[in-house]
């Protein structure tokens, strides 16, 4: 099964910019889909982004203008590249290996998530 390592979190002031990694050897050669989610203190995780294995990034429209996510085969990572950043998208940040109906190495497992502050 693919797991996954975030890394990159970090503080910052509104209007900066991180960059969020998840690695996950073997999820481009088990051609797993790849999400990004997070979850604000005192609520529910909400979807940010994911990356299909054709490379087709979809977002939530929270932060689509702000945020891109691309993916590195020679090194088995997803980057979330996050820009204008706003103190809304303060938050622990967490990749996740997306089940896939054709492969159990893609089994839905989760990273142990980091954290992202932005101050104002």
């Amino acid at each position: 099964q693919v797991q996954p390592v975030e890394s990159g979190g970090g503080s910052v002031q509104t209007g900066g910019s991180l960059l969020l990694t998840c690695t996950a050897p073997g999820f481009i050669s088990n051609r797993c889909d790849v999400g990004w989610y997070r979850q604000a203190a005192g609520k529910q995780r909400e979807w940010v982004s994911s990356i299909d294995a054709t490379g087709r990034a979809t977002y939530a429209d929270s932060v689509k203008g702000r945020f891109t996510l691309s993916k590195d085969g020679f090194v088995d990572a997803v980057y979330l590249q996050m820009s204008s950043l706003k103190p809304e998208d303060t938050a622990i940040y967490s990749c996740q290996i997306l089940r896939s109906p054709f492969t159990r190495s893609c089994a839905g497992l989760w990273g142990q998530g980091t954290q992202v502050t932005v101050s104002s």
